[in-house]
């Protein structure tokens, strides 16, 4: 019985995984697009309206979510490489030994 609880331990945290990065990024990506076509507006837009300054604003900072949780991952796989984990013990991440 205490196997099932340890599988159903590590699915959850597999699924949640999934679901933030598989779906998540991509997501937070298509809003970053939405939100540029908001921002340019006229011929980006249905109604044609004029542009918002608003959504340059948030298309920015969706894709910089995107960018940084792309380079979180790169830096987690490369420092696994090199026999180091990835720390968010302080705010910011860092690299310390195994």
């Amino acid at each position: 019985m205490n196997n099932i609880g340890l599988a159903f331990d590590g699915a959850w945290k597999v699924l949640v995984a999934g679901v933030l990065l598989g779906a998540g990024l991509p997501a937070i990506f298509a809003l970053g697009i939405r939100a540029l076509a908001y921002g340019a507006g006229g011929d980006a837009e249905v109604d044609h309206e004029a542009g918002h300054p608003i959504g340059k604003v948030l298309a920015i900072l969706c894709f910089a979510l995107v960018v940084i949780g792309i380079a979180l991952g790169i830096t987690y796989i490369v420092a696994t490489g090199f026999g180091k984990t990835l720390s968010f013990q302080n705010f910011y991440p860092t690299l310390v030994s195994k």
